[in-house]
């Protein structure tokens, strides 16, 4: 590809549909580019909830087809990517039990009214219907819906006015940006002929041909037979550059807050709770990474460069969970970590930002005299979709291409998940086998399979020349970063600690660590004393901005 400057398709935009629909296009042999303009997966991919879910909202706005496909994806990710998606059981507080029934029939039939309380009965049938999509390639339990009394014993933090709590399954992702970067790389595997490129920005075309600038490099040019524009926020602008002029993206800023609360997360016991906000908006909290995750807002905003949590979103989600466990203290300065980005949802004139559609959609815009190739952008979806929205689009593309598909995505292992043991029994024959390879001891093994899943043999290859810990942060060695910043497409600091490792988010991260990093990364890409300090500041200033206090 380098040396023709032509390639099947090139995709502008490497966050989770980008990288999904790379992956699916490489193993149908089909020769792709795919660049971002900052790291792979870091605008609104590296911004969910972290949760993989079937959709339980979207009941009430009538996209009973998003849900279908999406309690489908959940379920699949639940078995090709164990090692990162793993069952979540969801309470729901209930505090009437008639209530909404009337608002709920009126946003089924197109009211943008704003969000109401829902009742039991309510919830009953929507967890029903829920149950009822979810039965594809069902993995977890159906709901289960118990009275004032059962609930408060099993979680006795819980506000005594509720009346009733439902429970059923969805699934968390431990680790998001790397899944996005594991789709990459499963896809380079497939097809020698592709390549990726982060930090690398479209700066022109003319004539056909696209140009590119690396942040560290010479341009380079190519001629696509077809574009796939995956820019998420982005998407209008990349259009213009394009030749496509559009007004896709209308899109809704979403903030979460991570707090150091051991009460909070030992009352959790593994659960999430999904409840309702005071002017009716749905919340969630629950444990990631031993702290509790909050969120999340929803709020128009159309700038995804200059997105950030501000104060009032943070009062705001303190709040809700106020009111939600009032026996609890909540106070700002519990919060480690703190992050926000830009849904793409399409445009809209909704006035309630949580009735825009969450589905997705793939417009072309067809070639024209002066764009030989034609333009095909992903709009919306959400992160839990992204397979099926690739195997879409995908089609679409192949067709253009006059090719068939080769193989299904649909039961293909990503990453680490392929070969991950099944259970515990499994887990345990994994590791003594894997000790008895590398002489590493099983502790560690199984640190490192929770981390990369099956990949973990790789990491425990790099280790066999172990450099020890890092000063502060349990867990992760000097050796292992090594290995992340040689084999993993890292470019700057904060890929490693935001987006290859959770030391960032999970809050462990000191001053001395990000040091000790910024020297590991030096050493493996010749960065100069200047270079390495440039990084430690640019870092400082990027994770204070998200609450990480412990840096100085």
């Amino acid at each position: 590809m380098a040396g023709t400057g032509e390639v099947d398709v090139v995709i502008i935009g490497a966050g989770i549909n980008g990288a999904g629909l790379f992956r699916d296009l490489c193993t149908q042999g089909v020769s792709c580019l795919i660049v971002d303009k900052a790291d792979f997966g870091s605008g609104t991919s590296a911004a969910p909830s972290r949760l993989i879910h079937g959709g339980l909202k979207y009941l009430e706005t009538g996209e009973f087809g998003l849900v279908a496909q999406s309690t489908l994806e959940r379920n699949l990710l639940l078995k090709n990517a164990p090692h990162y998606v793993s069952p979540l059981p969801t309470v729901i507080p209930i505090f009437s039990w008639s209530k909404g029934m009337l608002a709920a029939l009126r946003t089924l039939f197109g009211s943008t009214s704003a969000p109401r309380s829902r009742g039991a009965i309510l919830i009953k049938i929507g967890l029903m219907i829920y149950d009822f999509y979810g039965s594809r390639n069902q993995v977890m339990p159906r709901h289960r819906m118990v009275g004032r009394r059962q609930a408060l014993s099993a979680m006795p933090a819980l506000n005594p006015s509720i009346v009733a709590t439902g429970t059923y399954y969805d699934a968390k992702i431990s680790h998001p940006e790397r899944l996005v970067l594991e789709l990459i790389l499963d896809g380079l595997q497939a097809n020698a002929a592709s390549a990726g490129a982060n930090y690398t920005a479209l700066v022109a075309s003319s004539n056909g041909v696209l140009t590119f600038q690396p942040e560290n490099g010479a341009a380079f040019s190519v001629r696509p037979k077809l574009v796939v524009n995956a820019a998420g926020p982005w998407i209008d602008r990349v259009n213009d550059l394009l030749g496509a002029p559009s007004k896709m993206i209308g899109g809704t800023k979403g903030s979460h807050i991570l707090l150091r609360h051991d009460e909070l997360v030992k009352s959790l016991a593994g659960r999430m709770l999904y409840f309702e906000a005071d002017d009716g908006r749905i919340c969630l909290v629950y444990d990631y990474l031993g702290l509790a995750l909050v969120g999340s807002t929803d709020i128009k905003a159309d700038n995804p460069d200059e997105v950030r949590c501000e104060p009032d979103e943070v009062e705001y989600l303190l709040d809700s969970v106020r009111t939600l466990l009032p026996g609890m203290a909540f106070e700002r300065e519990q919060i480690v970590y703190a992050y926000s980005g830009i849904r793409p949802l399409p445009s809209s004139d909704a006035s309630v930002p949580g009735l825009i559609s969450r589905d997705h959609s793939s417009p072309i815009a067809e070639p024209d005299q002066n764009r030989p190739f034609a333009v095909i952008s992903l709009v919306g979806g959400k992160w839990t979709t992204f397979r099926g929205f690739a195997e879409e689009v995908a089609g679409t593309v192949l067709g253009r291409l006059q090719r068939k598909r080769e193989v299904s995505t649909q039961a293909m292992p990503i990453g680490g998940g392929r070969d991950f043991p099944a259970d515990a029994a499994a887990r345990a024959d994994w590791l003594a086998r894997a000790r008895s390879e590398t002489g590493i001891a099983e502790r560690r093994l199984d640190e490192l399979l929770s981390r990369y899943g099956t990949r973990a043999l790789e990491i425990a290859g790099h280790e066999l020349d172990d450099k020890g810990d890092l000063p502060d942060s349990e867990g992760y060695r000097k050796s292992e970063i090594d290995y992340i910043v040689r084999s993993e497409f890292v470019e700057h600091l904060t890929d490693i600690v935001m987006r290859r490792s959770t030391l960032a988010i999970s809050g462990s991260l000191t001053g001395r660590d990000l040091q000790e990093i910024a020297s590991i990364a030096g050493r493996a890409l010749g960065w100069s004393a200047g270079r390495i300090a440039r990084e430690v500041e640019a870092a400082v200033v990027e994770l204070k901005g998200r609450n990480l206090m412990r840096l100085v």
